[in-house]
């Protein structure tokens, strides 16, 4: 099955009918503005403004019956921009009132602001006739309705990319701390993270108390909070190396509470980051496709719960490279006359889906037996560039994953393998 971009397109604008109003909204966070065209792009009315509250969603729905009303119209579309998370509470109570609600690209309502005037001048009122051109020119996208499992997935995952943020800064400044207060730990511990150097962080904060400490005192406080713990030889080690300490001595009782302190952070980023990952496994087990996914060899339950979570219910498209298309992953090309541009991806898409598909098939070629050998033909036999080739195989997974939840069949290694591999 071929996708055709160009097919959507149309489809899109001959939906505009002669008795649609068109209405495009500006959103804000708190003042709304509202314009309306017809299907021709003849302005409708006067520029309406309202408040982002029930009384302003009931003022736009009176004045969207007005105009029809005036203009002998009998179906509405209401166009606006995602911006943010101020769209979300309009585009539902428009929703349920039976009103068809499109989304339009904010990329491509900064590159259309001047079809009306020819200059770059910006307000809201301006802002909302170009969202209701664009519209009228087929230039949108439907809200598609996810189902809850898959808003599950996005709150968690977003949820989980702010701990593990939290986590990685307090890994940080423990390093820096560690490099100012006790360099000399790292001759002990080559990893900082591990059990043994988080111990003994907590139980002798600054060298000054690890010389005041026997190696039986460090062992028994190592027994005292692990259940396996450095030996003897270490301890020793590390009593030594705290005597001739060249770490900073001054402003101690500062240095401890900071420690303290990011140890305390350090454990709660840790606990929450194994919640979080707990009820993603928990909802990855209520979608029914998901199990025959994460049969996969390579794909794992985090980038699966991301590519979900961004993209949604994937039986949902209609082609694989429909969602590299969501993700910003499909090709673009710049030419002209005989001067043929470089071929890169647009990006103009979801940036946290287009992480998670890369991550995804970086890890499929490097443990999935099918990748590995497709991403090897691409390399060595097709002579590609090894970036090329992930690029290619991140729209081999795409179609992948978007047949599978389409058809509900299990993963087929024989399918995926090119011809020429298989044979």
């Amino acid at each position: 099955m071929k996708f055709k971009s160009q097919d959507k397109q149309n489809q899109l604008i001959e939906k505009i009918t002669s008795q649609h109003l068109v209405v495009g909204i500006d959103i804000a966070q708190q003042t709304h503005v509202a314009r309306a065209v017809n299907f021709r792009g003849i302005v409708i009315g006067t520029p309406l403004s309202f408040s982002n509250d029930e009384e302003g969603f009931h003022i736009l729905l009176r004045w969207i019956q007005s105009l029809q009303s005036a203009h002998a119209l009998t179906a509405a579309i209401v166009g606006m921009e995602p911006t943010g998370h101020y769209w979300l509470n309009l585009s539902r109570w428009l929703s349920d009132r039976q009103f068809e609600v499109v989304l339009v690209n904010p990329h491509l309502v900064k590159k259309n602001k001047e079809n009306r005037d020819n200059t770059p001048s910006k307000s809201d009122k301006k802002d909302a006739l170009v969202i209701a051109d664009m519209v009228k020119n087929g230039y949108y996208s439907f809200i598609r309705n996810t189902p809850e499992a898959f808003e599950e997935l996005r709150v968690f995952l977003s949820n989980r990319d702010s701990v593990v943020t939290r986590l990685v800064s307090a890994k940080n400044q423990i390093h820096r701390w560690v490099d100012i207060v006790f360099p000399e730990l790292r001759q002990v511990f080559k990893n900082l993270m591990c059990k043994g150097a988080i111990a003994t962080l907590r139980l002798f904060p600054t060298p000054e108390e690890l010389r005041k400490s026997t190696t039986q005192d460090v062992v028994r406080g190592w027994k005292s909070i692990m259940e396996r713990q450095p030996g003897d030889r270490k301890a020793q080690t590390l009593v030594a190396l705290a005597r001739y300490s060249v770490g900073s001595k001054q402003a101690t009782h500062a240095y401890k509470l900071h420690l303290k302190q990011l140890l305390a952070e350090y454990d709660l980023a840790c606990e929450q980051l194994k919640v979080v990952e707990a009820e993603i496994i928990a909802v990855l087990d209520r979608i029914p496709f998901a199990k025959s996914m994460l049969a996969v060899k390579g794909i794992n339950a985090i980038s699966l719960a991301g590519i979900l979570g961004e993209a949604g219910d994937l039986s949902g498209f209609a082609h694989g490279n429909a969602l590299l298309r969501h993700a910003g992953l499909n090709l673009a090309e710049a030419s002209s006359g005989k001067w043929t541009g470089q071929m890169k991806i647009s990006k103009r898409g979801r940036s946290r889906l287009r992480r998670f598909i890369f991550m995804m098939t970086l890890s499929l070629t490097s443990n999935n037996p099918e990748f590995k050998a497709m991403h090897a033909y691409n390399v060595q036999v097709k002579k590609m560039k090894k970036m090329r080739s992930i690029m290619k195989l991140c729209g081999k997974l795409a179609r992948i994953l978007v047949g599978m939840a389409r058809s509900s069949e299990a993963y087929n290694p024989h399918k995926t393998m090119p011809l020429q591999l298989a044979a």
